[in-house]
Formats: C-alpha cells, sequence, structure tokens
C-alpha cells in the first residue's frame, strides 16, 4: 500500500498521545531500566568526517522531510529577535539568537531518530520522527531537554548582567546607536569580552553534557545520569577532537544564521544527521568489544 504524508496535526497528535502513555513510567524511573553503562572509544578526526559524510547522505535522502520538520528552528529564532526589538530587549538579541544553540540538541532529537530509523531500515518520513515520543526513555529526554532549558536561560541572565555591568543600565536609544557603542566605547569592548567568555563556559558546559546523551537515549534507555556521565566521558577521552567538532558545530551555525536565520534549516538537520554518527563511532554497541589502543594512553575513560 502506497505510503501518503497525511495531516500533520494528526502526525503530532498521535505522536502526543503516545507521549502521554510512557510519561508517567518514565518519569518515575529516569536511571533506566538496562543496568548499563556503556563503553567509549576514542575518536579522531577521520571520525568526524566520517560522521560527515553518513549525515549527508543521510540529508540527501531525507531532504524534503528534515527541511520541512526544520523549518521552524528559523522561525523560532526569528520570533525571539522580534521580541527582543519589541521589548526594549535590544542588549539581549545576540545573546537569545547565539544562545539559541544551546538548545540545538534538543531541537536535533527528531534527526537523531530519523538517523536512527534509516539506519535500522525502518521507516524514516519527517513524520517519523515524532516517534521518540513513544520511546521508553522519553521522560529521560524531557529532563535532560530541561537541564538544557535551564542553561539557556542561565546564559540570559548572566549576559544581561554582563550588560548592566558594562553598557547599562539605560537601554539603548536604537539599535543603530547600541552597535555602534558596542564597536567604539570601552565599554561596549568590556562587555563583549566578557560576553564571549562566559558564552564560552555555557558552550562548553552544554557541548559535554550533550554529546552523544541525546543519542544515547534514544538508543537506549539508559536514564539521565548514565547518559550525562558516558558524554563527560566521551568528552575527557577526546578533547582534541571533541573541540574541533565543537568549534566546526559553532561556526557553521554563525554562517546558517547569517541569511536571517533561514541557513539553519539546512545546518542544523545536517548537523543532526552527523552527530547520531559520531555517536555510533564513540560509543561502544551492546555486545561489541571494543578496539584495543594501538599504543598506551595517559587519557582515561
Amino acid at each position: 500500500m502506497a505510503r501518503t504524508i497525511g495531516n500533520p496535526l494528526s502526525w503530532i497528535a498521535q505522536g502526543l498521545a503516545g507521549a502521554s502513555q510512557h510519561v508517567g513510567s518514565t518519569a518515575a524511573a529516569l536511571g533506566g531500566d538496562t543496568g548499563e553503562v556503556p563503553q567509549v572509544r576514542d575518536i579522531t578526526l577521520d571520525d568526524i568526517r566520517d560522521a560527515l559524510r553518513h549525515g549527508a547522505e543521510d540529508f540527501a535522502a531525507l531532504r524534503s522531510d528534515v527541511i520541512f520538520y526544520c523549518l521552524l528552528y528559523p522561525f523560532i529564532g526569528l520570533t525571539l529577535a522580534w521580541f527582543a526589538f519589541n521589548n526594549d530587549l535590544i542588549p539581549l538579541l545576540f545573546p537569545l539568537i547565539s544562545g539559541f544553540a544551546l538548545l540545538g540538541p534538543i531541537a536535533a532529537v527528531g534527526i537523531y531518530e530519523l538517523s536512527r530509523r534509516r539506519e535500522t531500515g525502518l521507516s524514516a518520513g519527517w513524520g517519523d520522527a515524532f516517534s521518540v515520543f513513544s520511546a521508553p526513555s522519553f521522560g529521560a529526554i524531557v529532563v535532560l531537554g530541561g537541564y538544557l532549558l535551564a542553561l539557556f536561560v542561565a546564559w540570559l541572565v548572566a549576559a544581561h548582567w554582563i550588560w548592566r555591568l558594562t553598557m547599562g543600565p539605560e537601554p539603548p536609544t536604537s539599535p543603530g546607536q547600541f552597535a555602534l557603542d558596542v564597536l567604539t566605547t570601552p565599554a561596549g569592548w568590556a562587555m563583549v569580552v566578557l560576553g564571549v567568555g562566559v558564552g564560552f563556559v555555557f558552550a562548553t558546559a552544554v557541548l559535554a553534557i550533550s554529546l552523544v546523551s541525546f543519542p544515547l537515549l534514544i538508543d537506549r534507555n539508559v536514564g539521565v545520569p548514565v547518559a550525562v556521565a558516558t558524554s563527560i566521558r566521551v568528552a575527557r577521552r577526546n578533547p582534541r577532537t571533541v573541540a574541533a567538532w565543537g568549534l566546526l558545530v559553532a561556526v557553521s551555525l554563525a554562517l546558517g544564521a547569517i541569511p536571517a536565520l533561514l541557513g539553519l534549516a539546512i545546518v542544523l538537520p545536517l548537523f543532526g544527521h552527523a552527530t547520531w554518527h559520531l555517536y555510533r563511532r564513540a560509543v561502544v554497541a551492546p555486545g561489541a568489544t571494543p578496539a584495543a589502543p594501538a599504543a598506551p594512553s595517559l587519557q582515561t575513560a
């Protein structure tokens, strides 16, 4: 029987109905039910290249589906910008847009699910992204997403106080004058330096926490503590590779945001798919034996 796209609202309703059956039980067991502590591998720049290549293949195969799914991201970003311009919050415009990247792992959950389904030979249309709502670990995914949302709010609070300490507390008279003051005054330079430094701390924390945790929860019901600990172990074991990955993601998101955020509809799904494949290389599959290191290493898992 030929498949049809169906009504988008019906897809969402079915997903939410399935989610309602699981949230209660998973919220009471966020520690997971596998009793498994995943093993992690060494990863290199070659693994990043392979992950990007396989991610591009997923994107090419699912392009029409994921672009439709991801058009929501530029809309949210533009809504945040409109909110800032219309509520005398111009100093928070850049923190809002840049901080939106902190929520990228949450936004990409459906993309991870599509890559997982395509990898296992299951149907992988845009509506299938909502099947994550009925996953046994959905409650854990929601809780982990709440942690990232809390970090996003904390970043906005920090950015607000940085502005008050450097260029505030009087609101700017116009966006143009504010931009000029940022670029040409010592107070503006101080705000930029402090903002970049604090933003780097938040971005590093999110990268370490979410590098493989969301894909791991979609793949296995290990619970929030194990998922986060595994992600941090991968980052500790592969600091240079993870730093290169984080820099690549940050630069790509910045470039994708330039044309009115519309580029995010391509950048986010591409890196979402690639993140799934990077997770496959960084975390040992159940029942698999991790490859022995070629030489002794001082790094630990």
